[in-house]
């Protein structure tokens, strides 16, 4: 039962990331952490490989069907969102050997998910309200690349709703230029972060099966969210976010519960 429901969760969670671009990490996190007897450290490392192979192949996608790429300003992005993968993998590593339990970590990562998924939803609800910017220094987006990269890599999620907020309004992307982008940068900041890790031994115990199941639900979940994004207006595709930033929310506030009392 557990190998079907990991597979449904990478598949769905890649779909729906893929159509909306944060990765499908922001939610393949929070729902195995509520749902699967896992320590933090196996699922941040499950969650971004599946993250990876989705980003791949949404961004193959991308290039092949030429849709609305912004390289050469997402490639300064993406090269800080990799310099900020491996700054974050590494507070990560770091949090996880001087905190009493990992369950403290994971109760960390939840409430920053809280704080940051709100606050992007009350972006998104006034954004058109909010007088967006058009940031042209390469050393800022560098900078603003790498501040994505650590957040990214150190919740584990590959990339959340924050890329597409910061796209959105330090860009003037609408949400669907922004999405394209957003899982460019992801691939470099995932990419970074997993190469990091291997090279430090710092690869934890896990089943196999499950890697194999939910990479390849990435996969296939890119596929389908790239067909279902190409049917949608971006105005849809904001209602979709909003509708996942709730649901984000009210799991993460329950992980932030259920982290608490384990480790008490």
């Amino acid at each position: 039962m557990a190998y079907v429901i990991v597979l449904i969760i990478g598949l769905a969670a890649s779909a729906v990331g893929t159509i909306i671009g944060i990765g499908g990490g922001v939610i393949i996190k929070p729902v195995m952490d509520a749902v699967l007897d896992m320590s933090v450290v196996q699922i941040s490392f499950i969650s971004g490989c599946t993250v990876l192979a989705m980003s791949a192949v949404s961004f193959a996608r991308n290039v092949k069907q030429k849709e609305r790429l912004d390289i050469k300003k997402s490639t300064v992005l993406a090269v800080g969102g990799a310099v900020g993968g491996v700054a974050g993998k590494a507070i990560f590593d770091i949090a996880t050997k001087t905190m009493e339990s990992s369950d403290i970590v994971g109760a960390v990562q939840s409430t920053i998910m809280v704080v940051m998924t709100a606050g992007v939803f009350i972006y998104t609800c006034f954004k058109d309200r909010i007088r967006s910017r058009n940031v042209k220094s390469p050393v800022v987006s560098f900078a603003i690349g790498g501040a994505l990269g650590v957040m990214s890599a150190f919740l584990g999620i590959g990339g959340g709703p924050i890329n597409i907020a910061i796209l959105v309004y330090c860009f003037s992307m609408d949400s669907k230029t922004a999405a394209a982008n957003s899982l460019y940068i992801i691939l470099f900041s995932q990419l970074a972060s997993l190469i990091t890790t291997a090279v430090t031994g710092a690869i934890p115990e896990f089943s196999p099966a499950f890697l194999v199941l939910m990479m390849g639900g990435g996969a296939a979940g890119a596929l389908i969210g790239g067909a279902v994004s190409g049917k949608l207006r971006s105005r849809h595709v904001d209602k979709v976010f909003l509708v996942l930033l709730a649901v984000i929310i009210a799991i993460s506030i329950y992980n932030i519960f259920n982290f608490v009392a384990l480790a008490s």
